[in-house]
């Protein structure tokens, strides 16, 4: 159980986090806030509670791995990143300019602390599979997390991972669904029905547990339940809201692609207290 006393700390990293999406969108002029800000509260938890990590050595071998699926929001990932010291908070301010390191897509061969390329939708959650077989046969104690969007579980290699997962026992792994409702052309429903994702991840065979994401109580104990699941992989539904912490941006598919003007980001950063 989160103490009163980490709770408002993952609630100011969090802050901090929406921070960086807003100001790196604004100076590269274009970018995907919507799907960035719904997931910071998930990051927060991770970066700065639960993970294995060390940005001093960010390649240890019994780190725990984050796995972005929807590289799309490259910018969640940069803003966590860089909160916890991967890179200096600066170079937010460089997203998607030539020869900088925080591409329009996470790239792992440039940017520290990312694990992998993502950006092709549908793949993370099979290379998290393929992470956390590694895991099992090298017999590392190290954990797996990924984060799929629901727009992108429209994609068929999202369900040939999801019985992969089972297949191996993956209790390793900890699958995280960001579920929004919005996608880049509208209602999730509307452009392809996705209606109740656990009843079809538990058709597969997974542990599910549904959350409110952003909740770091909820998310605490979902991750805890994870860990205690043996022989299964487990999946934890995000209820979530499509740009979180700014007003005129949440629950509007527009902002899923459309980066904000230097106007409305400073409302934006004003909202979020800077």
């Amino acid at each position: 159980m989160l103490t009163q006393a980490q709770i408002e700390e993952l609630k100011e990293r969090a802050r901090h986090m929406r921070g960086h999406i807003i100001r790196m969108l604004a100076a590269a002029k274009s970018g995907h806030p919507g799907g960035s800000l719904s997931g910071v509260d998930l990051l927060a938890y991770l970066y700065f509670y639960k993970m294995n990590i060390d940005p001093q050595n960010p390649k240890m071998p019994d780190r725990d791995r984050f796995i972005l699926s929807k590289g799309h929001a490259g910018p969640l990932l940069y803003s966590a990143l860089a909160e916890k010291g991967f890179f200096d908070k600066d170079l937010v301010c460089t997203l998607r300019q030539f020869n900088s390191i925080l591409q329009g897509h996470p790239d792992m061969k440039r940017t520290p602390g990312v694990e992998i390329s993502s950006g092709s939708l549908g793949q993370g959650l099979s290379v998290a599979n393929g992470i956390a077989i590694a895991g099992k046969m090298d017999q590392r104690p190290y954990r797996v997390y990924v984060l799929i969007g629901d727009g992108e579980s429209q994609e068929g290699q999202i369900w040939e991972a999801a019985m992969t997962s089972v297949h191996y026992k993956l209790d390793n792994l900890t699958a995280f669904l960001d579920y929004n409702h919005l996608q880049i052309d509208g209602a999730i429903e509307d452009v392809k029905s996705f209606t109740d994702p656990r009843a079809r991840f538990e058709a597969f065979g997974w542990h599910v547990i549904e959350i409110n994401g952003h909740c770091f109580n909820e998310i605490d104990n979902a991750v805890t339940e994870a860990e205690s699941t043996k022989g299964k992989p487990t999946m934890v539904i995000m209820n979530t809201i499509k740009g979180k912490g700014c007003d005129f941006m949440e629950n509007q598919a527009g902002w899923h692609g459309k980066a904000p003007s230097a106007e409305e980001a400073e409302q934006a950063l004003k909202e979020l207290g800077f």
